[in-house]
């Protein structure tokens, strides 16, 4: 399973728990860290677990397992590194705190759209704020 097809697995899988605003962005031109990351919150502590282990446990049926997770005890952060893929999955104040949106604003978002029997990606790059 190459990067791209992982983080729309990721993607699919935080959706179908309920996760709040998931946003793929492609960070490959910017850094050596990843290839992209997820950013999606949930509404509450057992939200956040939720969805982290939905991501998880959807991976794991696909034979892929995560290098590291951290932040499970806390819920208020769960970081999933899958190496080329970053699964961040936030508290809903945690995401407006950080901001990571804002901080890798140079970074071009990946939107899904979900078709009748496909799904498209479409690349655009996030205007830059001031």
């Amino acid at each position: 399973m190459n990067s791209k097809q992982l983080i729309l697995a990721a993607h699919s899988a935080s959706e179908d728990k309920k996760g709040v605003d998931p946003l793929i962005l492609d960070i490959r031109n910017l850094t050596d860290i990843a290839d992209y990351f997820l950013l999606v919150h949930g509404n509450s502590d057992r939200h956040v677990r939720t969805i982290a282990d939905g991501i998880t446990d959807h991976l794991y049926t696909k034979k892929v397992k995560p290098i590291h997770v951290e932040g499970l005890k806390e819920s208020s952060w769960i970081l999933v590194d899958y190496g080329s893929v970053m699964i961040h999955v936030f508290h809903y104040q945690t995401r407006q705190f950080y901001s990571l949106e804002r901080l890798w604003g140079d970074a071009k978002v990946l939107k899904v759209f979900e078709g009748k029997h496909e799904r498209k990606v479409k690349s655009t790059r996030r205007p830059r704020t001031s």
